[in-house]
């Protein structure tokens, strides 16, 4: 597979998981409906926030440290084909 030049960059990719899982923040929104509804504390919306967030950069890491530390190349094998062997000694 051809590698291009221009990585997108774990910030670039946080940014966009953040996007994608938006839905994730609606806990932190409704507990913030509840402070200024029913005067409950608004560190309860703050931790839903903050654990919305650590979900997702911890799931951009494995993300990002699996396609980086997981592409390893194959180490070129012997040819051991019978009938394709004496034809590499032709080509040089």
């Amino acid at each position: 597979m051809r590698n291009t030049k221009r990585s997108g960059g774990f910030f670039l990719c946080l940014i966009l998981n953040m996007l994608i899982s938006i839905l994730g923040i609606i806990p932190a929104a409704v507990l913030l409906v509840l402070h200024f509804w029913l005067k409950i504390s608004l560190w309860w919306s703050a931790i839903a926030f903050a654990i919305w967030v650590l979900c997702v950069v911890l799931w951009t890491a494995v993300m990002y440290l699996a396609n980086r530390y997981g592409a390893v190349e194959d180490v070129p094998k012997e040819n051991k084909n019978p009938y394709s062997v004496g034809n590499e000694k032709n080509k040089l």
